[in-house]
């Protein structure tokens, strides 16, 4: 491993920085799980208000008893589905990057699978006891009762999103193509939803029951509106932003320097990310998340990014003036999670980027913070001078681990060092790294390898941070 490790600086004053921003609460993340859990047993506990436990007079009237409460709670998880996509500040600052597209991979699979089992079942139900075949009754369903040509062409959207997000099929999806696809979830459930509450008995005979689900449709409906269009669209009006410098930090790396008007009132942290759009033209409807590489000033926000397709590419063509629509601030990955007093920031690649921004905002102290870069060739490494002069700022130093990648087992570190264990390096290069925060970006495999080896190393789960963008 090569390095490059600075000396104590502790008499360079760190550069000039908005305040941090307050914490996020921990009970937040306790308060929005504990919703979603009440709405889903509240579900449960209607359709056994209603009966559920005794409509079993028959096979049939079971089936369809069964079709019924798979459908509830395949109504409500694909409602707490939008609810996740809303972007709602509580909840995306409470869970972070990670854990929401976690849980909404398993909201979402959930969801489906139990609508599917309630079209099946309800089907197969109505056609216990009756001539008509199952293929008979589902054409005379959808023809002739309220709403379910709507629930069919909302299912057939949902159809496509879930298609589209197996990982064999993202990975042959450029970022923007998903993005957009995945966009039809909103219409998938606004189409399929609302025929329930038209011909559903669990809607239309108890008012607790209608009351309870036309507010959280309403509530779903005003939290997408609001997060997802009002505020970006209010923001971007309000600060005015236009693209002032783009700076080319090496042939494939770009950097974007974007200035406005009161943006010491934006709430964003160091680390956090946007979605971008330029509208300087064709491609101005792909939003791209891109991270800060700069704490923000209150007079620019940058960004830094690679050259990885053809969003990325754009960037380098960017001309000032361009102005700029935002969505955010979003993620975790900020100084505001914190837990001790000091930090090590490890990275690998364009990963760098947040992590430079999270340096500048870090406080000056004796050998505070330790910067790990990993990059396959020297050439790779970007922003080098930004983050020496930073780490001399703040008394900490800068490691840069070079080399080409271990091929013959999973390791964060490269080959010419296989012999090293990955936890073992990492108390080489940091001995106290069990009594730090550490924060992690680069791609999800190397990230999976570095999170393996902090633990190993003594790290307690809650300091370790850590923001994935693969979708």
């Amino acid at each position: 491993m090569s390095s490059l490790v600075l000396p104590d600086s502790r008499d360079l004053a760190a550069p000039t920085a908005l305040p941090a921003l307050a914490a996020t609460p921990r009970w937040w993340r306790d308060a929005s799980a504990v919703f979603a859990w009440g709405v889903i047993l509240f579900v449960v506990a209607l359709w056994v208000a209603g009966g559920g436990l005794t409509a079993f007079g028959s096979l049939g009237e079971g089936v369809t008893n069964i079709g019924r409460l798979t459908g509830l709670v395949a109504s409500v998880l694909m409602l707490l589905q939008v609810l996740l996509m809303a972007r709602i500040p509580m909840v995306e600052q409470a869970w972070g990057q990670d854990e929401l597209a976690r849980v909404h991979r398993l909201v979402g699979f959930t969801s489906f699978n139990l609508m599917v089992a309630h079209i099946v079942l309800i089907t197969v139900g109505y056609s216990a006891g009756t001539d008509l075949g199952i293929i008979a009754i589902f054409v005379d369903q959808v023809l002739h009762s309220p709403g379910m040509l709507l629930a069919l062409a909302g299912t057939v959207a949902l159809v496509i999103v879930v298609v589209t997000s197996v990982r064999k099929a993202r990975a042959r999806l450029r970022y923007e193509s998903w993005h957009l696809l995945h966009l039809y979830a909103y219409l998938g459930a606004g189409l399929a939803l609302p025929h329930q509450l038209w011909t559903g008995q669990d809607f239309t005979t108890n008012t607790t029951a209608t009351v309870f689900w036309w507010g959280l449709y309403a509530f779903a409906l005003v939290s997408v509106l609001v997060y997802r269009l009002g505020l970006p669209i209010v923001r971007s009006a309000r600060h005015r932003l236009v693209v002032s410098e783009v700076v080319a930090e090496s042939p494939t790396v770009t950097s974007v320097v974007v200035r406005g008007r009161r943006l010491d009132r934006l709430p964003v942290r160091a680390g956090q990310f946007f979605q971008w759009r330029f509208l300087d033209g064709a491609g101005w409807t792909r939003g791209n998340p891109y991270s800060l590489s700069a704490a923000p000033d209150g007079r620019t926000l940058r960004i830094t990014a690679e050259a990885v397709g053809a969003s990325s590419e754009r960037l380098a063509r960017l001309r000032p003036g361009t102005r700029v629509m935002v969505e955010g601030p979003y993620g975790r990955l900020h100084t505001g999670v914190r837990t001790a007093d000091r930090t090590a920031l490890i990275a690998a690649g364009i990963g760098i980027t947040p992590l430079r921004a999270i340096l500048e905002e870090l406080p000056a102290a004796p050998d505070g913070v330790v910067v790990i870069y990993r990059v396959g060739r020297q050439s790779d490494i970007v922003l080098a001078d930004e983050l020496l002069e930073l780490a001399r700022a703040k008394g900490g130093r800068v490691v840069a681990v070079v080399g080409h990648r271990n091929r013959e087992r999973d390791s964060w570190l490269p080959a010419e060092v296989a012999h090293l264990g990955d936890a073992e390096a990492l108390r080489r290069i940091v001995p106290d790294i069990a009594e730090r925060d550490v924060y992690v970006c680069g791609n999800a495999g190397w990230m999976d390898a570095v999170i393996t080896a902090v633990r190993e190393a003594g790290v307690p789960p809650d300091t370790v941070h850590h923001e994935r963008f693969t979708y």
